[in-house]
């Protein structure tokens, strides 16, 4: 642009004379810095349309995280800020996470920082636990708020027994009965990749204070195990965390509907 304007100053001196040209010059370098302003206008208005559009819509957008050959997508529009009766969220992953160093990092670096993320690590986790109790500990702890610990792990210590002992009561199947397309009739065996699914609570976001001003939101993990379908989830998230927690969760771990069949496994 400098070099453009000195050409063309040089070539009115010549041609009409020192003081025209000067004032002529000056007119040029006006139009042009209005010129300029005209289109940095123009391009942040269409930059900040883009970004609008962007954020309203990040909500809803599908994302995906792999580790190694495993796959995680999630998509929602559950919000801690607001609550919203038509909200909802959809998570799906290839394999339940082979060990704790990759529950922990899809937690931490993907799922753990939306409520339908976290909540559908919970069936995770408790798959991983009947794998491995020491693993699985592990991973109930990283998710869940420290006064639903021990509650969980209760239930499940409780159910590993019987399964080990060969009781029905154990329900190996249970982490399955929330995933997608699992029914007792075909043997709790769901869709690929493995989906959860998530709607708005009727119950509305709770500020409590003895989280440290954080707040607590409540959504429903659809699942065909149980005569009602909707599995009562409670999420929170303090004000200094980067991730959310499962507040409660005693839906999850209710007996199901017996299978009918033989359980084929989670990947």
């Amino acid at each position: 642009m400098k070099q453009t304007l000195t050409k063309l100053m040089l070539l009115l001196m010549l041609t009409i004379g020192t003081q025209q040209a000067h004032a002529q010059f000056g007119s040029l370098v006006n139009k042009a810095k209005i010129a300029t302003k005209k289109a940095i206008r123009q391009e942040s208005k269409s930059l900040t349309k883009e970004a609008t559009k962007a954020v309203r819509n990040a909500g809803a957008k599908s994302t995906e995280y792999t580790y190694g050959d495993h796959v995680y997508t999630m998509k929602g529009t559950f919000s801690i800020n607001r609550y919203d009766s038509n909200a909802a969220g959809t998570v799906t992953f290839t394999h339940v996470p082979s060990d704790y160093e990759e529950f922990e990092t899809v937690y931490n670096e993907f799922l753990g920082t939306t409520p339908h993320g976290t909540a559908a690590m919970m069936p995770m986790a408790m798959e991983i636990y009947a794998r491995n109790p020491e693993e699985g500990l592990r991973c109930i702890k990283l998710i869940n708020w420290p006064t639903n610990v021990n509650s969980v792990v209760s239930q499940l210590q409780s159910k590993l027994k019987a399964v080990q002992a060969g009781d029905s009561y154990g329900q190996r199947y249970l982490p399955a009965a929330v995933l997608k397309g699992a029914t007792p009739a075909n043997g709790y065996t769901p869709i690929r990749p493995y989906t959860v699914t998530m709607n708005a609570s009727v119950n509305k976001h709770q500020d409590l204070q003895f989280t440290g001003n954080g707040r607590v939101m409540y959504l429903y993990i659809m699942g065909k195990g149980w005569d009602t379908e909707q599995r009562s989830v409670e999420i929170v998230k303090s004000p200094d965390s980067e991730t959310f927690q499962v507040f409660n969760c005693p839906a999850l771990y209710t007996g199901c509907k017996q299978i009918q069949g033989t359980w084929g496994g989670l990947d």
